[in-house]
């Protein structure tokens, strides 16, 4: 397995509203400027979890994360 990037924090989030009454969640963490990585959980019920930003380089991608 890959060693991971160290621990970060959103720099932001909210709420896409999807119709239908329906909203995700979604976060942004790493470089604001950096090239987009899209991060795609396994499936309903999985949530966004913390070590998930870790598999990108921070400095290099603004990580993008959705529930």
């Amino acid at each position: 397995m890959a060693d991971l990037y160290p621990p970060l924090d959103p720099y932001e989030t909210g709420m896409l509203e999807a119709g239908d009454g329906h909203r995700l969640y979604w976060e942004a963490c790493g470089n604001p400027r950096g090239k987009p990585a899209l991060v795609l959980h396994g499936g309903p019920g999985s949530g966004c979890i913390a070590n998930a930003r870790r598999y990108f380089d921070p400095r290099k991608y603004r990580i993008i994360l959705f529930d």
